[in-house]
């Protein structure tokens, strides 16, 4: 796709998600609840609330999800995983959910339980992410996430079995894809490219990851695969006990990255928040979106 700014025609407007994940403690709950109330007023088209792997949170990941519904009003997209459930039971949480008015679902097989060294499938449950939108499809009338890898899946034994892996969810009934997060642009483009050659048609949504501690991403990182380019690095080197100078600099690198996008035609974005506003809030109004009540009083 060639560079929109090369056009000369006004990119459309910006739409935004946010993933947030279930506090452990009170005093994490309450920096939860600043960052939901920072964020709310950006109009996210959706919010996701993350799951334990071996559905170790799933009652606190249903209670934050009704509590921002209730309180907020925004639209919830809890995290569903294969792991450690049949399909009934499966189903089950699907359908309390559903009691609650939420319809918009993020699909995932899940990682194996802690302690596990590979995924098992559970003999009654949904094997793998793609049978697990074909079984919510055909449960009910739902909008459903799934996850994408621009640098491959660590398990995924290709680069081509990654992506027939990935059409298989949309060929299930995904609505849209949401990456993994990056920080290599040109992968990212050759990622959507190599989707369209395979035919995949729905939205792929980039993951973007605000990097508040540097020695925290490199564990992400390297626990999910995700090459962090040399350049990097250098940006963040000596700025571990300087945090002010680091935000700045998070704060740069994560807007250079959406503009590149931007330019690229990418019009939609998902924040993996960390439950942290500030960095998100920052790239959110450079991208040029603003709070409901500044745009009422303009």
């Amino acid at each position: 796709m060639p560079d929109v700014a090369a056009t000369g025609v006004a990119p459309p407007p910006v739409k935004v998600s946010f993933e947030f994940f279930p506090p452990k403690t009170a005093e994490m709950e309450a920096s939860l609840w600043r960052a939901v109330q920072r964020l709310a007023p950006l109009q996210p088209r959706f919010v996701s609330v993350t799951y334990g792997a071996d559905g170790s949170t799933r009652d606190r990941t249903h209670n934050i999800v009704r509590r921002i519904v209730r309180e907020t009003g925004l639209t919830c997209a809890p995290h569903l995983t294969c792991v450690g459930a049949s399909r009934d039971e499966v189903l089950e949480v699907v359908r309390g959910y559903r009691a609650d008015g939420i319809r918009h679902l993020v699909a995932l097989r899940g990682d194996p339980p802690s302690g596990e060294a590979s995924y098992r499938p559970h003999p009654g449950g949904y094997a793998y992410a793609a049978d697990l939108v074909a079984g919510l499809r055909q449960f009910a009338d739902l909008d459903i996430s799934v996850a994408a890898y621009p640098d491959v899946h660590p398990e995924a034994p290709s680069a081509a079995f990654d992506l027939d892996n990935l059409k298989r969810k949309f060929d299930a009934g995904a609505n849209r894809a949401i990456t993994q997060f990056f920080f290599d642009v040109d992968r990212f483009l050759r990622f959507r490219d190599a989707c369209d050659r395979a035919g995949i048609r729905g939205p792929l949504v980039p993951g973007l990851l605000p990097i508040a501690k540097f020695s925290q991403l490199l564990g992400f990182a390297a626990r999910c695969g995700t090459p962090v380019p040399a350049w990097l690095h250098q940006r963040f080197e000596g700025l571990d006990e300087d945090p002010e100078t680091r935000q700045l600099i998070a704060a740069s690198v994560a807007i250079e990255l959406v503009g590149r996008l931007r330019r690229h035609g990418v019009d939609e974005f998902h924040f993996y928040t960390l439950n942290r506003a500030e960095l998100t809030y920052a790239i959110c109004y450079a991208l040029g979106l603003r709070p409901r009540a500044a745009e009422a009083s303009a």
